[in-house]
């Protein structure tokens, strides 16, 4: 293992793409690996002090530590990973999902430096990551929009009062700059509106870098329903199916499904192939999900995520396309090799996120992972980079696991993984697997179109028995 410590830094960056340089760590690291290596490429796992003896790491080419446990000092840190990648000769930079996988700064940076970066161009980054830059790129492109205008909220109070009084309440404000569930505020009277915009418009300041806030239509059922994509650098570009993410608590997915059932296949294609249109228009590259609210029939769409996604493996089961092979050539500069009439969705699909936290109090659970006991047979998939002996940092994420089921039908894929999870066992620390054994028997998850704010209802019930 290389330590940035004694390092030199007069190493110049090499142009060959035979190496990939993993900017990340845990399971999503683990599985940008294993599809290098299929594809012949040498892999070079970064990892901070606190994840350096982890056993993923071992079957990586070169390893390279780039500081210590805090985030900002190692997975956040674009200097300490820019050397790294330069010291070991990296071609490329796949970034996962997190950390930097949606810093144009970054992306900007691994190109000026002489390596690809294994996503979109900053540009597109750039243009995705503004909210109100994207819903005009949409709605451009044609992509259906949650009600509300493309443009940031004025400054004037009397001016957004009326803005919100021709969407009509209730009305949601949100951070321009913001993603992830925060800086956004729901507005259901126009007496609550001042308040809201200010303390919202702070937040965005202090969270975000920019107080711009532009404001929506407020959906009172919506389920979360996203389009996964897939571009390269010639012009092609297919949508590759849809994925149901409504179970979430607190804006966090919990347990994510495809295909999104009930919604009529023409209504889908019409929504997908305004998403590959989009993608077209910005010229994007590589993956990238679409995320849309989906009430009464139609699509809204909030925001699109432009990387790799946590869920990926759901879209992949169904689908049978390697989404990470696929990121792998593109950024190789090869032409996709499939067209949208290959795309054809088999079976259903879920995934179960497995942390290590608390099932009822969901505090985090670091420690010793003294055994760890996992689900096998036909349909099962788990991604997970713990082994025995594993121990759970307090620095990161308490995501250790997905499991991921697939089947022919939504009920034999249910049946499926309430079978796992019976099977499923990880000592030494608590994990959420109670949490998704319950779930798991709701009569109405089984039922099937629950909306984004069904499980925090059914939290709350079941922390009051």
């Amino acid at each position: 293992m290389m330590d940035l410590s004694a390092a030199k830094t007069e190493t110049s960056p090499p142009q060959a793409f035979d190496s990939v340089l993993i900017a990340n760590r845990g399971e999503i690291a683990l599985r940008v690996q294993r599809a290098c290596r299929e594809l012949g490429l040498k892999t070079i796992m970064i990892c901070s002090e606190a994840d350096r003896d982890a056993d993923y790491l071992r079957s990586a080419d070169t390893t390279i530590c780039i500081g210590p446990a805090s985030p900002g000092q190692s997975y956040l840190n674009k200097a300490a990973i820019l050397l790294a990648m330069r010291l070991t000769g990296a071609g490329a930079v796949h970034p996962g999902y997190g950390f930097l996988s949606e810093s144009a700064a970054f992306s900007e940076a691994v190109e000026e430096a002489g390596a690809v970066f294994i996503g979109p161009s900053a540009d597109a980054i750039r243009t995705m990551g503004d909210k109100i830059a994207a819903k005009k790129a949409m709605m451009e492109a044609g992509v259906p929009c949650v009600p509300g205008p493309d443009s940031a909220l004025p400054e004037d109070l009397a001016e957004v009062r009326k803005i919100a009084a021709e969407i009509g309440y209730p009305v949601i404000v949100k951070a321009a700059g913001g993603g992830g569930g925060r800086g956004m505020r729901v507005v259901r009277d126009e007496a609550s509106l001042s308040d809201a915009v200010l303390v919202t418009r702070e937040e965005a300041r202090r969270a975000f870098g920019t107080p711009e806030l532009y404001i929506e239509k407020f959906l009172q059922h919506p389920r979360h329903v996203e389009i996964q994509v897939l571009c390269d650098n010639h012009g092609g570009a297919v949508w590759v199916g849809l994925r149901d993410c409504s179970m979430q608590r607190r804006h966090q997915k919990i347990v994510e499904e495809g295909p999104a059932i009930g919604i009529p296949p023409d209504v889908a294609a019409f929504v997908g192939n305004r998403c590959v249109e989009a993608c077209r228009q910005i010229g994007y590259r590589g993956v990238g999900t679409f995320e849309f609210l989906y009430e009464d029939g139609e699509f809204y769409f909030i925001e699109m995520n432009t990387r790799l996604q946590v869920e990926h493996p759901v879209t992949e089961m169904t689908s049978g396309v390697d989404l990470v092979r696929q990121q792998l050539l593109v950024a190789l500069g090869q032409p996709l090799d499939i067209t949208q009439a290959d795309v054809v969705c088999n079976g259903h699909s879920i995934e179960c996120r497995i942390n290590a936290e608390d099932p009822y109090n969901f505090t985090p659970s670091p420690g010793l992972i003294t055994g760890v006991q996992l689900p096998g047979g036909p349909g099962i998939r788990i991604d997970t980079h713990v082994t025995a002996g594993y121990r759970v940092p307090t620095h990161y994420d308490s995501l250790i696991a997905k499991l991921i089921v697939h089947a022919p039908t939504r009920e034999q894929a249910i049946i499926r993984m309430r079978r796992a999870l019976a099977e499923m066992q990880i000592d030494g620390v608590s994990t959420n697997l109670q949490l998704h054994r319950e779930i798991l028997d709701d009569p109405a998850f089984a039922e099937g179109g629950t909306d984004i704010h069904h499980l925090e209802h059914w939290l709350a019930a079941r922390g009051a028995k």
